[in-house]
């Protein structure tokens, strides 16, 4: 488990060793520095490559436990600004409370999402949103800011659905974002525009039912994949008459976007 490391009085150039360290988040002040570590370097081997005493302690994980940082602050994430909740967003941004339900804008897979959507609205200007998985509502929030009219957002879990509901709620969007509980299935209209960040698997096994949700020309956004399955994932929708129309990659993850043929 990565874990936190503190240096009073770091020199000018902390940043960049510890980047050459391997750390997975660095902030640095006027007086001093902290940045997370991974478990594959020990606290010994930083003492060593730094030649200074570093206080070391416990981190909890973001996003799920699938992205670790030093405190929740201001990003940005393709078209998007995603602040902590109480914080000013600014104009476009979204503000989003601390909770464990996947969606932060951190995750590579969810920040290939937004960098996609951004554009395909811009191009496209869909009239509405499907959000597969919505865990946190941040997908369907920021098309919904983007100037998206309408949204859908779907989820397994309820404790996702209570998040993205208050999520949606201090943001001033709860009239344009519709949450229901269950899958692909549990509506049975079609979509200009369907967003899919989970996982291959269920990707692989839900295509049938997202297929059927994608409308007139209607696009998927197919993300939470890793390279090495990417040909998998491909070659079911495509069997199921999706063409790809594009393929962006970050750090390991792939995401698909596929048209309909009809």
């Amino acid at each position: 488990m990565p874990y936190r490391i503190d240096l009073p009085q770091p020199g000018d150039d902390i940043f960049d060793r510890l980047i050459e360290l391997g750390a997975l988040d660095v902030e640095v002040w006027e007086e001093a520095a902290a940045a997370l570590m991974p478990d594959s370097v020990t606290p010994e081997e930083v003492r060593a490559a730094l030649g200074a005493p570093v206080v070391i302690s416990p981190v909890g994980g973001r996003d799920a436990g699938s992205v670790w940082i030093l405190r929740r602050r201001p990003i940005q994430a393709g078209p998007v600004r995603i602040v902590p909740a109480g914080m000013d967003a600014g104009p476009g941004g979204i503000q989003l409370i601390d909770a464990p339900a996947f969606g932060t804008g951190l995750h590579p897979t969810t920040a290939l999402c937004l960098d996609i959507l951004g554009e395909i609205v811009a191009r496209d200007r869909p009239e509405a949103v499907l959000d597969l998985g919505t865990g946190s509502g941040v997908l369907a929030l920021a098309a919904l800011r983007l100037g998206v009219p309408h949204a859908l957002g779907l989820d397994v879990d309820e404790q996702a659905l209570r998040t993205a509901a208050e999520n949606a709620r201090i943001n001033d969007l709860v009239t344009r974002l519709h949450l229901v509980h269950g899958g692909p299935d549990a509506d049975d209209g079609t979509w200009p525009l369907v967003l899919a960040n989970v996982l291959a698997a269920p990707l692989i096994e839900m295509a049938p039912s997202l297929v059927r949700r994608a409308g007139h020309h209607g696009r998927l956004v197919l993300s939470g994949i890793p390279q090495s399955v990417e040909p998998d994932v491909d070659r079911v929708y495509r069997h199921l008459g999706m063409h790809r129309v594009d393929t962006r990659s970050r750090a390991g993850w792939v995401a698909l976007v596929m048209q309909a043929s009809w």
